[in-house]
Parts: C-alpha cells; structure tokens; sequence
C-alpha cells in the first residue's frame, strides 16, 4: 500500500513581496537619517516652502521668498562687517549665532539653525553666501547700481527667510563707513571719474565676445576694460604693462589713461587670446 505525503502548504508570495517591500520603505527612510536633499521636487519652483520647522507666514522677505517664522529664543542671528579690501571692494564677515551655514542642502527641507545668507545692496539683491566671509568686488557694487547700505539676510535650505516677530532676521551696515573702522581718522577716498569709454568682453569656452577688433580712444581718456573668463587667466595690456588676474567666472576691471600714442593689443597670458586693439590717436 502505498501513502502519499501531505502537501506542504503554499508560502504566501504576496503577503512575503508586501512585507519586503514595507521594510526596505522603512531602510530607505532610516538610511537618509533626516538630511535635507540638494534636489528640487518636479514640478516644484525654486522656493520648495519644505520642512515643518516654525510657521509659514503669508508675507515675504520683500524679494519674493516667504517668511519662516520662528520663537525668539534659539532663533538665528546674524551681525555683519564690512572692510575695504587692499586689492579691491570689501571684506564681507557675517557672525552667526544659533545657525550654520550648509551649502550641500541647499534646495531641501528648512532644518532649524541652518541654511544659507544673502546680501542686499539698499534693498537690491546683490549675492548668495554660504559662508562667514565674503569678498565683495567694487565692480559688482558698480553693476547693482551702487549704494551705501549692505544687509545680510539669513535663510533656510527651502528659500524661505528666517524670521522672529514677522520680521527677516538680518543685520545692516553701511560701505561708506566699515564696521571697525575710526571714523573720525580716516580719510574719504575722491569719488572715482567715470571713464570715458568702457568695453566689456567675455571669454567662454576659448572665444572671445565681441570679436575681438579695434577700439579708437583719443589720447588722454580713459577706458575701462570688463572682462569675464570661464577660466582663470591673466589679462595684459601691451605697451602700457597693464596686468590684472582674471579669476574664472568674475568680471575684473582694469581703468587705464590712453597716454601713449599707437596700436597696443589686450590679450590673456595663458590662453593667449586676442581681445582687442586699442588705437590711441
């Protein structure tokens, strides 16, 4: 006689794939511990408005971003300085308290205490910062369209600005007279003269915009040279044994006194691109 063995039971494929699924949900959500992402949702705008940290007011900062309110105590603060750099522009440094600034979150959820700063020139958007100091070229004060009162704003990961009582936590100080400095020693610097003729060149990607040509001045006016590279370099005018660094993606300006009659050439020294000929008559 014989006997058949009872069948084992069937597993529960679904039931086993569900589970599985829930865990590696769960390893998933364990493993990103928090962090906030560099990352913009699709479909969302720049300011995500992410994270519940404080409370999400209906008003604004006065540049578009919304307000992150959150208590006094413990809140972020800042205080900003500013001294005229040797070379060029000032030395911007912000101090900081109950907050850290965190450049590889930018994009994601507000987390209390840190985000990023930006500086307003009387109110103009004038840079992003993401760090405690910060060097603020004359030119580019010159391209906001100039002033006087520089604020530093704090913000979170998410765009919103921080702030207590339902104003932006900031701080304002003033270029004209820089934080640490005697004001009753030092001496006003002369107003600068506008050049009589300016020429801004771009350098991207080894070519030269405007192609590079002649440009005619008369002797004894001035010319602002503008120029931007994508790479460092170094900018030369011949014959006057003019040099300015050229950092990679900032605008330098170099302002020189046509004096000297005849063809001079404006090249870069590393790459050794033509950008113009000045013919000074």
């Amino acid at each position: 006689m014989h006997f058949r063995r009872p069948l084992r039971p069937t597993r529960p494929v679904t039931a086993a794939v569900t589970v599985l699924t829930a865990g590696a949900l769960v390893f998933g959500a364990s493993a990103c511990g928090g962090r906030a992402t560099t990352h913009h949702k699709p479909g969302t705008s720049h300011e995500q408005a992410g994270g519940s940290v404080g409370r999400l007011l209906t008003a604004d900062d006065g540049s578009g971003n919304r307000l992150r309110q959150v208590d006094a105590e413990g809140a972020p603060a800042v205080t900003v300085a500013v001294r005229p750099d040797s070379e060029d522009g000032w030395n911007v440094h912000l101090s900081v308290r109950n907050f850290r600034f965190t450049p590889d979150s930018v994009g994601g959820a507000a987390l209390l205490g840190r985000g990023h700063a930006r500086l307003f020139l009387d109110g103009r958007p004038l840079a992003r910062v993401y760090g405690s100091w910060f060097h603020l070229p004359a030119s580019l004060v010159r391209g906001a369209g100039g002033g006087t009162g520089l604020t530093a704003r704090l913000y979170a990961d998410d765009h919103t600005a921080w702030a207590v009582n339902s104003a932006p936590v900031q701080a304002t100080t003033s270029l004209a007279t820089p934080s640490g400095e005697a004001t009753g020693s030092a001496t006003p610097r002369p107003p600068t003269p506008r050049p009589d003729k300016t020429l801004e060149i771009v350098i991207s990607y080894g070519r030269v915009s405007p192609e590079p040509g002649r440009t005619e001045i008369k002797k004894g006016r001035t010319i602002e040279l503008r120029v931007r590279s994508d790479r460092a370099d170094t900018l030369h005018v011949h014959g006057y044994d003019k040099e300015a660094r050229l950092p990679a993606g900032r605008t330098v300006t170099l302002t020189l006194t046509a004096d000297r009659s005849g063809l001079f050439e404006v090249e870069t020294h590393e790459s050794d691109l033509l950008l113009t000929q000045l013919v000074v008559r």
